[in-house]
């Protein structure tokens, strides 16, 4: 049924009578200058919405916005870790379309790669806490300010596998995106009386700039990230589909969740067990 209301929004992008878009929503995505969010935005004008992309790239942003269609897209330069940017952004979105129906709080950055908690420093740290974690809750804040008197909205922030695990990336962004998963769900609490949603997309290795120089995998390299679920490689076209689920009519009842978009990884023990690689493989 779901994918059957995909199809109609291609069709009628226009008129969005399909299930899930019976209205064209307005949708706030920060980081969306370039790949994942870039792909989100793309991904939620294609279903009939307007977006807001708030980024700090914004030479980037105008381009991307030209190329979507400067009806459907506007720019504004936001760095998500400075509150009045952040409340800019949601001002914009509501002159500009009118409201704000979908937040996304996507923007990420990654810290040094570090290993050894000895050889961190602090002020990195707090770089990473900043923009990781507390531009999602700058992003939430403001989205609920203009949600709550129309009771009705649908926030969504973009954690990883490390909202989940430990061992896969640096400390501060593996505490920041744990912070994501307790923040969703205390402000699920909160907002839920107000008819809105709050729920956290958390998607496995993708090979984004960021991921790459991160874990400095250059010339096909990603290839050799373990993944449980075979013969299917994760697309950030993959995360903008799970993104528009979670913003439409169609997971109206879902809220306080921490959708994992991992083919299992968070899940399993790949190394013990009945079902480990070393027996499969």
């Amino acid at each position: 049924m779901f994918i059957d209301s995909f199809k109609c929004a291609f069709v009628c992008i226009y008129v969005c009578e399909c299930i899930g878009w019976k209205e064209r929503y307005v949708a706030l995505i920060t980081g969306a200058a370039s790949s994942i969010g870039e792909c989100i935005a793309r991904h939620f004008c294609k279903h009939g919405a307007k977006v807001i992309i708030a980024d700090i790239q914004h030479q980037l942003a105008h381009s991307v916005c030209q190329d979507i269609g400067p009806a459907v897209a506007h720019p504004v330069y936001c760095d998500v870790s400075n509150e009045s940017h952040v409340e800019n952004a949601v001002n914009v979105a509501v002159s500009k379309f009118g409201t704000l129906d979908i937040m996304i709080n996507n923007a990420a950055i990654a810290d040094p790669n570090k290993p050894n908690i000895v050889d961190n420093n602090v002020a990195d740290f707090e770089r990473g806490l900043s923009v990781n974690l507390t531009g999602v809750f700058l992003g939430t804040k403001h989205a609920a300010r203009v949600m709550i008197p129309n009771k009705k909205g649908s926030i969504i922030s973009v954690g990883s596998v490390s909202s989940s695990v430990g061992g896969v990336a640096s400390h501060a962004y593996t505490s920041a995106k744990h912070g994501i998963i307790g923040l969703t769900k205390n402000v699920a609490a909160e907002l839920g009386p107000y008819g809105i949603r709050v729920n956290c997309l958390s998607p496995y290795f993708i090979a984004t700039p960021l991921a790459l120089n991160f874990f400095k995998l250059e010339n096909g390299g990603q290839s050799g990230v373990y993944s449980n679920l075979k013969k299917v490689a994760l697309q950030q076209e993959d995360v903008a589909e799970a993104a528009i689920y979670l913003g439409s009519d169609e997971s109206k009842y879902m809220s306080g969740h921490n959708l994992a978009l991992d083919g299992g990884f968070t899940t399993i023990n790949p190394a013990f067990g009945l079902f480990s690689r070393s027996k499969l493989d």
